[in-house]
């Protein structure tokens, strides 16, 4: 499995790091932020909240342009989920969970509740909600892409053949498989102190990681950190992929069922 961004995603990354720090205004709420008018969201019909919405990106026509869908993955007990899907990368499919950008504004010491239900620009910086990735990855075998950016705009990937968050009675832990990309294996090729597959989510107010102090505390941000950390993407100008660069520029994470094209 790979994720290849082609001349015209290249493009498409670079508009987005220009353009993320838009006049747009930033909603942040306990239902999913997007550019436009919420209450077209809100206001939908209810007959029209139920599952003939596809479960995921995956299930777009081939051809649709990126962006914003609306999504009713199974065991979603809240309802719809809008959600930013990439339909040009690799084959597109891609539900997009999270965003990053160093120069952007600090949206990342948030609270256990706040990473549950996700916050942010579905179009620009954002985090989609430990809660809601549980439910898409536990509908089926899914894979994941985590695209970098180092300081110079260089990109590289890192693909895991699986991927999937536990529900949060186990913490939304973190379930990696095989790797593959170029941007070097950091999250799971380290020592045990720095292995982030199967830990536990920790925020600033749930210490799940294995350190002393308190590891989302420490780096303004919450992730699936260890001891603490080789991976660190939810941090204000302090992204890191440790084999690829300690002062990345941007990241984003993708995610589509395995067997998916």
């Amino acid at each position: 499995m790979s994720c290849k961004y082609g001349s015209f995603q290249v493009i498409l990354l670079f508009m987005w790091l220009v353009f993320t720090c838009s006049p747009h205004q930033l909603y942040i709420a306990n239902f999913h932020i997007f550019k436009g008018s919420p209450e077209q969201i809100m206001n939908l019909k209810a007959e029209d909240k139920l599952t003939d919405y596809p479960k995921d990106c995956s299930e777009i026509p081939k051809g649709s342009p990126s962006g914003l869908y609306i999504i009713f993955p199974q065991g979603l007990s809240t309802g719809y989920l809008v959600v930013y899907c990439d339909m040009y990368s690799d084959g597109g499919g891609w539900t997009v969970i999270q965003r990053s950008h160093h120069r952007a504004e600090n949206i990342w010491d948030q609270t256990w509740q706040s990473y549950k239900t996700g916050f942010g620009n579905l179009e620009g910086e954002f985090w989609l909600g430990n809660e809601y990735i549980h439910q898409i990855t536990n509908q089926k075998p899914y894979k994941v892409c985590f695209v970098i950016s180092d300081a110079n705009s260089f990109l590289k990937f890192a693909s895991y053949d699986l991927f999937s968050v536990d529900s949060e009675s186990q913490g939304y832990a973190l379930r990696l498989g095989k790797y593959s990309g170029n941007a070097g294996d950091a999250l799971i090729m380290h020592s045990t102190a720095g292995i982030h597959d199967n830990m536990k989510f920790t925020t600033k107010d749930r210490d799940q990681d294995f350190s002393s102090g308190n590891c989302a505390s420490v780096h303004g941000g919450g992730w699936w950190y260890n001891n603490c950390c080789y991976v660190r993407l939810n941090s204000h100008n302090n992204i890191l992929w440790s084999t690829f660069c300690s002062d990345c520029k941007s990241s984003e994470v993708l995610i589509k069922p395995f067997n998916a094209q």
